[in-house]
């Protein structure tokens, strides 16, 4: 039992900021009125995403050993809960008020928002960056808004 425990990090230092994070962004995407999104299209974005995320995970943080989140051993909740609900979270509200007028509008303020997210959980403690600079993501996540994502909203609207 205690190996189960501490596989789940729950002592790692500013565990309470992903836990948060994404309380808070699942709330909204529960309440947000669905207008370019549709239930479905949440439920597959959260799943393309989060696995998109994981993939990156184990190339950025296990393979390349780029960044470390909680204990740099294990995947604990913290990781769990970051990996599958922040990202996907951001993406499903992004694609809900994407529209052809407002696409680089949002690309950029959403950019900003994962940028003050990523800063603020190596800030806290929970995030560590071994062989990483934060100015490394702005790149990544301004093709993730600005192609990856509408590219996924007019798949998804096919369907």
């Amino acid at each position: 039992m205690d190996s189960i425990v501490k596989a789940m990090d729950l002592g790692a230092k500013g565990l309470w900021l992903p836990i948060t994070l994404v309380i808070i962004l699942l709330l909204v995407v529960f309440i947000m009125p669905k207008k370019e999104i549709s239930w479905r299209g949440i439920y597959v974005t959260i799943g393309v995403v989060g696995l998109t995320t994981w993939v990156a995970d184990n190339i950025f943080a296990g393979y390349l050993n780029l960044v470390d989140f909680g204990h740099p051993k294990y995947s604990g909740i913290g990781e769990l809960l970051t990996y599958s609900f922040v990202p996907s979270s951001l993406s499903v509200i992004y694609l809900n008020y994407l529209n052809k007028d407002n696409k680089w509008k949002l690309a950029i303020i959403f950019t900003i928002l994962s940028f003050i997210i990523e800063w603020s959980v190596a800030k806290v403690g929970f995030m560590k960056l071994t062989h990483w600079n934060h100015l490394y993501s702005i790149p990544i996540f301004i093709l993730v808004y600005s192609y990856f994502l509408p590219l996924h909203a007019r798949i998804i609207k096919k369907m």
